[in-house]
């Protein structure tokens, strides 16, 4: 199998998995949840499937209390209201209003976050993704350090950024448009798949960049895209396994796992699948297009 020969379909396939969702996060962002934005979280309980009357009991008694809307979801007996932040007396004074407008009802959920703490975990989600950028790109440089020339350590990091980069913006374009045209909010624990996925997918180039490294000692005769095109097949199945294996126990949990870890564990089987193609598709192409890019340049 000629992979490395391949490469251009490659690129182009992540291309067009990567841009409907860039041209999403460019138009519509991501649906933050009160995590992020701040805020107040409620579900409440209704005896009989809700409808419109219902609803619009929710709205009139929030207008009523002074309580900024932000969104409403009904789904069967249940509405998941989110508003700008109340504090436990506005709550308590809303829910008994509310009973006199729709009937009985339950309030199974409330959660409140304050704009401040909601900016916190923002910059805090930022600069751990940043922070553990930098650190792998400076583990790798190490760890690569005694590569082959004309090969240089750095550009493994690079490489494994870039392709960490591309499965970084397949989850986050999905879940834009998700959030778009699905109403998918973005949590805290999205922040916690998307930093498990970064490490998933390092950890499985580096596997492929290893294999690399061997037979660039072993091979110092063989071309650098003959080397990248074998040392791929030789972790082909492997990579497959390690990966489907994960997967397998993700899907499980999709299924009987609750409701509240459902979007997490959809962004982490997203992301191994991103992953693991783009260490095998992408990164190591990478690599070989940049040495031809230099071979090129110190020819001319």
């Amino acid at each position: 199998m000629n992979i490395v020969g391949k490469r251009n379909w490659y690129f182009g396939f992540s291309l067009l998995i990567i841009i409907p969702g860039v041209i999403s996060l460019f138009l519509w962002g991501l649906n933050l949840s009160i995590d992020f934005t701040g805020g107040s979280e409620m579900t409440l309980t209704y005896p009989q499937t809700v409808n419109q009357r219902t609803i619009d009991g929710v709205k009139k008694t929030l207008t009523q209390e002074k309580i900024e809307l932000v969104s409403l979801q009904p789904s069967g007996n249940q509405i998941d209201v989110r508003t700008k932040p109340m504090d436990n007396k506005q709550d308590a004074q809303f829910l008994t209003l509310l009973q006199k407008n729709t009937g009985q009802v339950k309030q199974d959920e409330f959660e409140t976050i304050g704009p401040v703490i909601g900016q916190e975990i923002t910059v805090n989600a930022f600069n751990a993704i940043v922070i553990a950028s930098l650190l792998i790109v400076l583990f790798i440089a190490w760890a690569f350090r005694g590569v082959r020339k004309p090969m240089s350590s750095w550009r493994f990091g690079v490489c494994a950024i870039i392709a960490l980069l591309h499965d970084a913006l397949v989850v986050v374009g999905i879940f834009s448009l998700l959030g778009h045209f699905f109403g998918v909010e973005v949590d805290s624990l999205f922040v916690t798949a998307l930093l498990t996925v970064i490490g998933f997918s390092v950890h499985d180039t580096i596997v492929v960049f290893d294999r690399i490294r061997e037979n660039l000692r072993r091979n110092i005769t063989a071309s650098f895209p003959q080397v990248v095109n074998d040392s791929i097949l030789q972790t082909f199945v492997r990579s497959l396994n390690t990966s489907l294996t994960a997967m397998l126990v993700l899907f499980t949990l999709l299924i009987f796992g609750g409701e509240s870890i459902r979007w997490f564990i959809v962004a982490m089987l997203i992301g191994i699948a991103s992953g693991t193609y783009s260490s095998i598709f992408n990164a190591s192409q990478i690599l070989v297009v940049w040495q031809e890019w230099i071979d090129r340049r110190n020819h001319r």
